[in-house]
């Protein structure tokens, strides 16, 4: 009886690993760049190393809710980046910061070399909605020049101050600062956050800023007008980016919230969109277990 039992326990654990891989190849076989965007720019020639290709993705509740196999592929959809910043990070408990250290980890395992960066739980006006952020980023391609932290000018008047680091292209000549953000929810009026947002060029004194993440609201917002008359503009326009619970007539995408804003004229824009690793309906349950956003991407060069 007992030879019968671990038999039976054996082969039920080869059926959960299997269902298990199923899954994450399933969803890698699908995923794909979608809404892509194209410039002038994209078609002039450009050497690899002067090009780069940031990712922004809010990975819902990024801790324990992930297993190994979640973790591989979320490393899988984001690996062709060269700096991908996360959003809603676990902060109650370790967990979050090793989810990150996991996938980092894994990038390692696909052919370059990664480093990352997680921010300390944030601070700003509302304690109970803390989070962390991170910063993944290929060290052959990019490098760091100075150490990210969060904006503590600005934990008084956001739920969830921004993380901001300063990145040098390994073959570049000027620094270039990302801002990573996370807004508080739509109803609870985001636009009185991104009003503070105009003074970065001053603050940083640069002219080479991304702001990016997860917004909730779109880039239509009357709010963005006031970014756009200082010279930025969006990556992704009308770009749905969260994922509904279920799919309405074949369509899975929901709202544009997700974005990544850059100054002008420094930054060209080559390519940008969304990363669709859902594919199709079928999949919409299975991806939802990785997050409810989608990850875009911006690729660029500089003048």
């Amino acid at each position: 009886m007992k030879i019968k039992y671990i038999i039976t326990l054996l082969l039920g654990l080869l059926l959960v690993n299997c269902q298990s891989q199923n899954k994450n190849n399933l969803l890698a076989k699908n995923a794909s760049t979608t809404n892509a965007t194209f410039t002038n720019s994209d078609f002039k020639s450009s050497n690899d190393n002067e090009k780069l290709k940031i990712a922004t993705w809010n990975i819902r509740d990024l801790g324990r809710t992930k297993d190994s196999a979640e973790i591989v592929q979320i490393a899988r959809i984001i690996k062709d980046n060269d700096i991908v910043a996360i959003q809603e990070v676990v902060a109650k408990d370790p967990a979050g910061a090793q989810a990150v250290a996991k996938i980092a980890d894994e990038l390692n395992r696909m052919g370059n070399k990664w480093d990352y960066s997680i921010s300390d739980p944030t601070k700003g006006a509302s304690a109970y909605r803390s989070e962390r952020y991170a910063f993944l980023w290929k060290s052959s391609k990019v490098k760091l020049v100075q150490k990210p932290y969060l904006d503590k000018e600005l934990e008084i008047v956001i739920t969830r101050e921004p993380y901001i680091a300063e990145f040098k292209l390994k073959k570049g000549s000027e620094s270039f600062f990302i801002i990573n953000f996370h807004s508080r929810k739509y109803y609870d009026n985001p636009e009185e956050e991104i009003v503070f947002f105009e003074k970065y060029p001053k603050r940083l004194n640069s002219d080479n800023i991304f702001i990016l993440g997860d917004f909730n609201i779109n880039e239509r917002h009357y709010v963005w007008k006031i970014l756009y008359k200082i010279g930025f503009k969006s990556a992704l326009q009308n770009t749905p980016t969260t994922l509904k619970t279920k799919c309405k007539k074949e369509n899975y995408m929901n709202f544009a919230i997700d974005n990544i804003f850059y100054t002008t004229p420094k930054i060209n824009k080559i390519r940008s969109g969304r990363i669709d690793f859902v594919g199709n309906c079928e999949n919409l349950k299975n991806a939802r277990l990785i997050s409810d956003h989608l990850p875009v991407f911006m690729e660029c060069t500089f003048n």
